[in-house]
């Protein structure tokens, strides 16, 4: 069959693509950006990538007319003041894209929407899904809760509160109940669905086999890696000291953590329903599934993580309108050295943030880090997906990925923390040196007073980068 794959650089869209490729389909993988999108060589005779905006109606002509079926991933969460607004829009434009289609199914992924108050985060899903529902296609609705996998949002969210604190003194939303899931059985829920007329015109709650409170997961995850964890919940946190309680703990940005601590006040149980034995899945359990996610994160096999989403970061920016570095108005700083071994400095900028660190003054770093964070940024927790591999569109601490190529040598970072202005980071390997340059376009005068203050901090942290990359 023929499948249109929207949301196909998503945390869920990467991993169920190759399972769709491994079932014999062919698969149109929708995109905004096709720099950040990269699919392994194994798959790419299997696909085609469609470069469209579903907020853009214009661009949705290039929609082949004989798909078979869809699945909607598109989610927005937080990436924008009026995000409902938005996700409505883009769910009413893919309908009636469809439509003109001859699909004769379409798959979403949503919330589980049983509570009678919902979240803006809940409510928008569920008119997402109702919006979807009036199509001339047949549809199936899979609602999930909290997804359990390497690199998806509430993992990393829980893995940075257990790991970093030994006594909790958190929210009392910690006591709300919900059914986490793996994210190896959202896929399979979601590939079984296909084209099975048992699920049509229907919706579905999936969640693994236990039901706990957010504390017991938490507390579930610290009997997994063999830690004494203590909680205590206060009655009197509201919601906005409990945003910045994640915010500033964990790798999530301020308005993820926002749209996260509404949502956890509202009770996630799946509703009673025959799907599991309709589709011959048995969910993992939560321990279970976090076990499994500790094995793929040893493997080193994190297929996709949310941190990538450009939503994660403050701009929803195309990498590629940043690839052509400015001169004119910038300021730069600039410097070359001699590689003693090519291959050693290649491996070593592929390597660079994350658990590596940045080679030199990394003290520095994540004071920069902690600021950036105090003010509403992106912060260094973020990390990056993998810790050998880069491509364009990834995020590397508080910097976005714009160009990567180790046959060129070269690799370009947009930085993403809060600037009052723009800058980049580019290393770059031509005749057996390393050229590395630091460059910030600023906006007005206190972008220019930022420069200077910090020009003596460059100056130590950049000549000790390149000397030990070079090394």
């Amino acid at each position: 069959m023929k499948i249109l794959l929207t949301g196909a650089t998503g945390y869920i869209g990467k991993r169920l693509l190759p399972v769709l490729v491994n079932k014999g389909h062919f698969v149109y993988c929708c995109v905004r950006d096709k720099n950040r999108f990269h699919p392994p060589e194994s798959l790419k005779e299997h696909i085609e990538i469609l470069e469209l905006d579903f907020l853009n109606e214009s661009s949705l002509l290039n929609i082949p007319i004989d798909i078979d079926a869809a699945y909607y991933l598109m989610h927005s969460m937080a990436s924008a003041q009026h995000y409902d607004t938005l996700e409505l829009k883009s769910a009413s434009n893919f309908r009636l894209a469809v439509n003109k289609t001859a699909a004769k199914h379409v798959i979403y992924l949503g919330g589980i929407v049983n509570d009678t108050d919902l979240s803006k985060h809940l409510f928008s899903r569920k008119i997402v899904e109702l919006e979807l529902f009036k199509g001339s296609y047949q549809f199936t609705s899979l609602r999930a809760g909290i997804i359990i996998g390497s690199g998806s949002a509430s993992f990393e969210i829980i893995r940075d509160l257990t790991e970093k604190l030994p006594i909790m003194v958190a929210p009392k939303w910690l006591n709300t109940k919900c059914q986490p899931i793996a994210v190896r059985d959202v896929i399979s829920f979601l590939s079984e669905c296909l084209m099975n007329s048992r699920t049509f015109g229907k919706n579905f709650d999936i969640g693994g086999s236990t039901i706990l409170t957010y504390k017991e997961m938490l507390l579930g995850y610290a009997k997994v890696r063999g830690l004494k964890r203590r909680i205590v919940t206060l009655p009197f946190m509201t919601p906005k000291l409990s945003s910045y309680w994640l915010f500033f703990i964990t790798s999530t940005s301020y308005k993820l953590a926002s749209a996260l601590v509404d949502s956890m006040k509202v009770e996630v149980v799946c509703r009673k329903s025959n799907i599991n034995e309709l589709l011959g899945i048995e969910p993992l359990s939560y321990e279970k599934a976090l076990k499994r996610t500790f094995k793929k994160i040893q493997d080193q096999q994190v297929l996709s993580s949310w941190k990538d989403a450009v939503i994660s970061s403050r701009k929803n920016l195309k990498v590629s309108d940043f690839i052509q570095v400015p001169v004119h108005g910038c300021y730069i700083d600039k410097r070359s050295r001699k590689i003693k071994n090519i291959h050693t400095t290649i491996d070593k900028i592929w390597k660079i943030g994350g658990n590596t660190g940045w080679y030199f003054g990394d003290f520095l770093w994540e004071i920069r880090g902690l600021i950036d964070k105090m003010f509403g940024g992106v912060g260094l927790r973020r990390g990056r997906t993998h810790d050998f591999e880069i491509n364009t569109g990834d995020a590397l601490d508080f910097w976005r990925v714009i160009y990567a190529s180790k046959e060129e040598g070269r690799l370009l970072l947009f930085a993403e923390m809060k600037l009052p202005g723009e800058a980049w980071l580019e290393f770059k390997i031509i005749n057996n040196r390393l050229w590395q340059t630091a460059t910030f376009r600023p906006k007005g005068i206190t972008a220019r007073l930022y420069w200077y203050s910090l020009y003596p901090i460059h100056l130590i942290i950049f000549n000790g980068m390149i000397r030990k990359l070079t090394a």
